[in-house]
Order: structure tokens, then C-alpha cells, then sequence
């Protein structure tokens, strides 16, 4: 089998780049370890950026996101019990997040890709990158107990951090960055109303929390926990009576609890992988690059990447260049670092570290209380949430 892009991972960074590919005229096969259900079944985030939605609009296939996702024009930041809204809508000239569940984009992108007849291999066994330092690359797998072997131009690594693609290129050939942080994050998902119309993060001297939603029937809460935590020491119970503690008094009267849906603790790091082009593989998404979830840039950071990749082969195959092939790995760089800057620093100040102390403790409160006072301190973080625009090749 031949293609012009072999695309590695079926999340929705690789589902959004077979699409947009397509949209542009470029074939391309998608390699998938897992199963298509497995893939739907991941529970993830859900705050999309501008960004984000313009490039599913791109892709053609932002008409459901628009029809059920949430609008928001700000987020909520409690600290010392009370309240403050930061309107990033006033502060970046009408920008504005969608929510929209992380699962439902992959839904809408696997099915426009059947809708289209691409082909997509799921269940793929034991993959394998080949040649991408020369002009003829070539991905080898596993399906049905026999091995197949995929021709192509380029291949594009959108399989996560675990994945085979960044594992693949030689140790010395890449410069890894990493961060690990002495908390996770307990999440539950329910079939409840939000507490608030708007994301609510808070800062307690019992750690941190957010109140979070899917849609507005569906509810996903965070509490901060010991990194060594485990997920089967809290009942359901046990998790709302937490999350009530971290919770001014508003919406500890406006808490609705229900039986969990989904239940998990997440670890937080920072990672970076530099570069992220070796040859004719490209990396993108988790495969190059996590942030902690506090800034909600996860998602937006692989689909920004994604947006990068497809414009730079568009133009290779359409004007036979490939000075924006070139400038790819240093352009997602550049807004990779601006994003885990602010990941890091909204996880600093809203988290409490194990040597914050009563000092830290009031070192938070006084930049948050300078945050929601300061027009450029708001303005700084309200541009940063709502995610920064493309740089052009």
C-alpha cells in the first residue's frame, strides 16, 4: 500500500490532520494501535480554543460543536472564599472558548472520515518506522496475523507520549524537557447540572479544585491529590464531601451530586521534546509535548501543531516547496513554550506544593488579588487562556 502521509495515532490530532488533508487533495492513511472504540471511549478535556475551531471548521466539521458546544467568555477565580470573575471576552477584543467534550471531537471527526471512505487501520499491530531519514519512508505493521508495510512520503506522529513515533528517533537526536509535579488531579464525571454557567477555579488552603462541565446536563470535577494517591480510596461520597470543602458557600448551595460516571487521577508534568521534525517524520501533539491540564492547552496545543503540519504540506505539494517544512518544528516550538509558560504558572499559583506553607499560601492570594485588580494582569491571562493565533510560515 502506498500514501503521500501515513498519519500514527487516531486521536484527534491525527483524525484532524487526515481531514484536512483530505480537504486539501493529499492522501493519507491513518495507523492506529488501539481500537476505534477504545479511542472514543478516552475521557479528556473539553475547552477549545479559537484556533481549535477554526481549523475544524477547515476540516468540515464544526457544525455539532457550534449547535451543542458551550460559548464562554470567562472563567471564575476563587480564592480567600470568595468569587472573581475574569471577562476574557473584554479583554481580548470578543475572543471566546467553546466547551465541547474532547470525545465528541473524535466522534465527529472518525465519522467524517468514514463519511469520506479514508482509510483508517485500526488495531494495528506492533508498528514500526522505517527510513524516514531518507526520501522514501515506510511504516510496517501487524493486522490479522499477517505483516503490512506502508509506503509513503511523509509520517506523521500523532500517537501520544507513549506512542512509537518520538520512540523511534534516535536518543541522541532529540533534547527531552520534563517537569513532574508532586500532585495529580482526582476527576469525576457525572450526569449533574454545573454548578456555574462558567469554569470555576479554585484555591484553597485544602488544595486546589475546578468546576468544570461537558455540557449542560454533564458535569467534570478536579480535586487536587497526593501524587501517590489512589482512585479506589474515594467513594463517590468521599469525593463530593471534598470538593464541597473547596467550594464558597454559592456554590456549595448549587452542587448537585450523582452517581459517578467516570472515575481517575490524573498525574501532572510538563514535557517537551525538541525538535520535532528528524527527516520526513514530524511529530505533533502528546508525542512532542505535554502540559498540566490547568491551562486547558493540551487539545488546542496538538490541533495548533496539526494546523502547522498541514499548512507546510499543502504548500510541499502544491508549490513543491519545502521552506514551511522547514520552519515547522521551530514555529509549534515557539507557541509550545509560550503555552507551557502559562500551563506552569497557572499551576503554580493555584495549586498548593507540599513546601508552599502559610508564606506561599499569602504569596498566592496576593498575586491572584493583583490578578483580578490589574486590567494587564487580566488581560495577560485572558490571552493566554483563550489561546494565541497561528504565527504565518
Amino acid at each position: 500500500m502506498r500514501t503521500q502521509v501515513a498519519i500514527i495515532g487516531a486521536g484527534p490530532a491525527g483524525l484532524l490532520l487526515g481531514q484536512l488533508l483530505h480537504v486539501a487533495g493529499i492522501d493519507n492513511v491513518i495507523v492506529e494501535r488501539q481500537t476505534g472504540d477504545y479511542v472514543l471511549g478516552r475521557i479528556r478535556a473539553g475547552v477549545l480554543e479559537q484556533v481549535t475551531m477554526d481549523l475544524l471548521k477547515k476540516a468540515g466539521v464544526d457544525a455539532r460543536a457550534h449547535a451543542e458546544g458551550l460559548p464562554h467568555h470567562g472563567i471564575e477565580l476563587l480564592f480567600q472564599g470568595q468569587r472573581h470573575r475574569i471577562d476574557m471576552h473584554a479583554h481580548t477584543h470578543g475572543r471566546q472558548v467553546m466547551v465541547y467534550g474532547q470525545t465528541e471531537v473524535t466522534r465527529d471527526l472518525m465519522e467524517a472520515r468514514a463519511a469520506a471512505g479514508l482509510t483508517t487501520v485500526y488495531g494495528a499491530a506492533n508498528v514500526s518506522l522505517h527510513d524516514f531519514g531518507g526520501e522514501r519512508p515506510r511504516v510496517r505493521y501487524e493486522k490479522d496475523g499477517a505483516t503490512h508495510e506502508l509506503e509513503c512520503d511523509f509520517i506523521a506522529g500523532c500517537d501520544g507520549y507513549h506512542g512509537v513515533s518520538r520512540a523511534s528517533v534516535p536518543a541522541s537526536a532529540v533534547k527531552l524537557y520534563e517537569k513532574v509535579y508532586p500532585f495529580g488531579w482526582l476527576g469525576m464525571l457525572a450526569d449533574v447540572p454545573p454548578v456555574s454557567d462558567e469554569l470555576i477555579y479554585c484555591n484553597t488552603p485544602r488544595g486546589f479544585a475546578l468546576c468544570s462541565m461537558r455540557s449542560r446536563t454533564r458535569s467534570r470535577y478536579y480535586v487536587q491529590v497526593p501524587v501517590e494517591e489512589k482512585v479506589e480510596n474515594w467513594s463517590d461520597d468521599a469525593f463530593w464531601n471534598e470538593l464541597r470543602l473547596r467550594l464558597d458557600p454559592e456554590g456549595r448551595e448549587r452542587l448537585v451530586t450523582g452517581p459517578a460516571l467516570e472515575k481517575s487521577i490524573a498525574p501532572l508534568r510538563s514535557f517537551v521534546a525538541e525538535p520535532m521534525r528528524f527527516g520526513r517524520l514530524f511529530l505533533a501533539g502528546d508525542a512532542a509535548h505535554i502540559v498540566p491540564p490547568t491551562g486547558a492547552k493540551g487539545l488546542n496545543l496538538a490541533a495548533s501543531d496539526v494546523g502547522y503540519l498541514y499548512q507546510a504540506l499543502e504548500r510541499f505539494y502544491g508549490e513543491r516547496s519545502s521552506s514551511a517544512l522547514d520552519r515547522y518544528s521551530d514555529l509549534c516550538l515557539r507557541r509550545i513554550w509560550k503555552a507551557e509558560r502559562f500551563s506552569w504558572w497557572f499551576t503554580s499559583l493555584m495549586h498548593r506544593f507540599p513546601d508552599t506553607g502559610d508564606f506561599g499560601q499569602k504569596i498566592q492570594e496576593a498575586e491572584l488579588d493583583y490578578l483580578v485588580h490589574s486590567p494587564a494582569a487580566a488581560t495577560s491571562l485572558s490571552e493566554n487562556y483563550v489561546g494565541l493565533p497561528l504565527e504565518s510560515f
